[in-house]
């Protein structure tokens, strides 16, 4: 009975942690002008370069890129639209998932 009772309680632990993890913010840029995979390594060398990117994603084939933003980090989407622009593409669209 006290194996089951330690399990239990066990369990109910693990699911209240499980539920604290912390997963990172995903972002999606739609960007215009990335024609060529010269273009895509421009912009993902730009991100990558951003102590708050946890990972990255760019998709010549569909003109997004996926960022997934650290825990705690932030980042604008003026900062998003201006690396974007720097790079020498243009911003579509900025969607936020929460």
């Amino acid at each position: 009975m006290k194996l089951r009772t330690f399990t239990g309680v066990l369990a109910v632990v693990l699911v209240a942690l499980g539920s604290s993890v912390v997963q990172a913010k995903p972002i999606r840029i739609q960007v215009n002008g990335m024609v060529c995979a010269f273009c895509a390594q421009g912009i993902e060398k730009k991100f990558k370069a951003m102590p708050q990117v946890e990972a990255l994603k760019v998709s010549l084939e569909t003109k997004k890129v996926d960022l997934e933003i650290k825990e705690g980090a932030t980042i604008s989407d003026e900062q998003i639209k201006k690396i974007v622009t720097e790079a020498g593409y243009e911003v579509v669209k900025i969607e936020r998932s929460l």
